[in-house]
């Protein structure tokens, strides 16, 4: 028998539940049948939620130039000066220098990860949350420690629980907002209390994910950076969510440091970026489209999944068996299943309703085993007569 090379720890312990949900669902379609597909926040698989067209010409002029060799290893500059103009529009003064332009925000966080990260370093992150803060940090000593949303106020970040946790070896506090996968959007006066946290350790620094800054229905979204006087504060986006391009895989991340405490740290990602290299020249040339043309066609699209996103919501409380809290951004809606025993096991009532029913969702432990239990997250994405036939589906899997 042939001996198996062993894989190693940091690699196994890897685990992405949006994406290994998928596996199961591909075996069901090579057998022909059919699955409607809400696990995925990507807007590109469903009708009516087009790339703008002025940014995939912007993309396209960039390949019929020639202009798609090896760019800057910290962005072009001229998108490097529309991110910073965007931001500083946002309420704080954020120069070119301050953007670092990266393979997505995912790629952003493995290089933060790996500059600020030693064996025994914590992360602070909020439970639910997007994969990536659990998977990460453990690839470079660290380890994550959830703060708790409380799902019994919209999912609001619990300040006491924060501060419970906080220690000389957090080095990073996760604020995502408005928050994947609950949708909740922070206040600014919560917003100011995280801020006033995480002035009381020198170390630490602020992560603000704010990916999906424009798909807010609140009125109430506010950058972090803006509201910070001292305490650093490193902001992420990107195209793929509010400029429906997330095969582009560009995002980039913009430092604000206003006591200067990053020297070091930030001198650190500069020689990681510059050893990966950089990030798609093209697809920079088409972000940068998107800084330059406001014809309110975020505000068409924003409607259609706010539209889409209430139709969602009215089934859910149709159904017996299921509850969700309203979001306030993002497209997706994390739900509370009501039965004890489906709840008790939510990643085997995903699979059951995929292979019985073709529905693929994710389990809400995929977001957080403690905090996420008994949930499933579904995207808001695809168009009313698709989300009809996956509630119906829904439904007579819950009446059994």
């Amino acid at each position: 028998m042939t001996e198996q090379v062993d894989v190693s720890a940091r690699a196994a312990a890897i685990e992405y539940a949006i994406r290994d949900v998928v596996v199961p669902a591909v075996e069901l379609e090579a057998q022909g049948h059919e699955v409607i597909r809400l696990n995925i926040g990507d807007p590109l698989a469903y009708d009516g939620l087009p790339t703008p067209q002025h940014m995939v010409d912007a993309f396209k002029a960039a390949l019929d130039r020639q202009d798609n060799g090896y760019g800057p290893s910290y962005g072009i500059p001229e998108l490097r000066s529309a991110i910073a103009s965007s931001e500083s529009a946002k309420g704080w003064d954020c120069s070119p220098d301050d953007v670092y332009v990266t393979h997505g925000v995912t790629e952003a966080l493995q290089i933060l990860f790996a500059a600020f990260l030693e064996e025994g370093d914590t992360v602070l992150a909020p439970g639910p949350h997007y994969p990536p803060y659990m998977a990460y940090p453990q690839m470079y000593g660290g380890a994550t420690v959830e703060y708790r949303l409380d799902p019994a106020d919209g999912w609001r970040i619990d300040l006491d629980d924060i501060r419970s946790k906080m220690d000389e070896t957090v080095r990073l506090l996760v604020l995502i907002n408005p928050n994947n996968p609950t949708g909740n959007v922070a206040t600014s006066e919560e917003i100011d209390s995280l801020i006033e946290i995480a002035s009381d350790w020198p170390r630490c620094t602020i992560i603000a994910d704010e990916i999906y800054d424009g798909l807010d229905f609140t009125g109430r979204m506010c950058s972090v950076a803006s509201r910070s006087s001292s305490t650093p504060v490193i902001a992420l986006n990107g195209v793929s969510k509010v400029y429906f391009a997330p095969g582009w895989r560009v995002g980039y991340m913009a430092w604000h440091d206003p006591s200067g405490t990053l020297v070091a740290v930030r001198d650190g990602v500069e020689r990681l970026l510059r050893s990966r290299l950089c990030a798609s020249t093209p697809a920079q040339h088409g972000f940068l489209a998107g800084f330059s043309d406001d014809s309110g066609w975020l505000e068409g699209h924003r409607s259609r999944i706010r539209e889409r996103m209430d139709y969602c919501l009215d089934r859910i409380e149709s159904i017996d068996g299921l509850e969700c809290e309203a979001p306030g951004g993002a497209f997706y809606l994390f739900v509370r299943i009501t039965d004890p025993e489906m709840a008790a096991d939510d990643k085997a009532f995903v699979l059951d309703l995929l292979h019985r029913h073709h529905v693929l969702l994710v389990h809400g432990s995929g977001f957080s085993p403690e905090f996420g239990n008994g949930h499933f997250r579904m995207v808001c994405l695809p168009p009313i007569d698709l989300l009809a036939e996956a509630f119906d589906r829904i439904e007579t899997f819950l009446r059994g």
